[in-house]
């Protein structure tokens, strides 16, 4: 590798890491996943799941930053184990309220799949820390090509790129990255499956 491209690594790591991270997944995949079960109206479905999974878990993060509940970035086990209820409160509220309310099935399921990764991520960081933007990309890759089929396969690239990032960046060893893959899709492509 030549010093110039040693040193934009860091930098093209960083950008792939803030563009795949678990908020922006989600704003991308309620949308479609709502898109595809119910046209125009399964849209705006998915508009109010992305607000639950992709705008208020992250606005709760940065509020107890500011409150100072816990450090910024989430780097250390404790931190993502304090700010876990206050994450997954608006996925579980969502699961909840969708399906009540007339959401379509697919959305539904795709709300609790993801509740289901952030659970079982929240179990492992109670012995081990584990990469959410790898479980997050992975997860809603595994919905997104369940939902749409193999032609978004290309999806994986982009969730390699991601756990490329989180390693380049120091914030996870392989193995962390590797569980959170394979949680993410396990977890998120089984329970999609079970609940579509």
């Amino acid at each position: 590798m030549t010093g110039l491209a040693a040193a934009s690594a860091p930098r093209v790591a960083a950008r792939i890491s803030a563009w795949c991270e678990p908020r922006r997944w989600m704003l991308a995949a309620a949308p479609l996943v709502g898109w595809h079960a119910d046209g125009v109206r399964g849209g705006v479905w998915g508009l109010l799941a992305a607000v639950l999974t992709g705008v208020v878990p992250p606005l709760c993060i940065t509020i107890g930053v500011r409150r100072r509940r816990w450090g910024g970035g989430l780097t250390e086990r404790r931190d993502r184990l304090a700010a876990a209820p206050w994450i997954l409160a608006p996925l579980v509220a969502g699961a909840v309220a969708l399906p009540v309310l007339g959401a379509p099935r697919e959305l539904t399921a795709l709300v609790v799949a993801m509740t289901a990764v952030l659970l079982a991520l929240a179990a492992i960081t109670t012995v081990w820390k584990v990469s959410a933007h790898s479980a997050v990309a992975a997860g809603a890759s595994a919905v997104l090509v369940l939902t749409y089929g193999s032609w978004l396969l290309p999806l994986t690239a982009v969730v390699g790129a991601t756990a490329w990032s989180r390693l380049r960046l120091g914030r996870h060893t392989p193995a962390q990255v590797v569980v959170g893959v394979t949680v993410g899709a396990a977890v998120a492509g089984t329970v999609f499956t079970l609940l579509r």
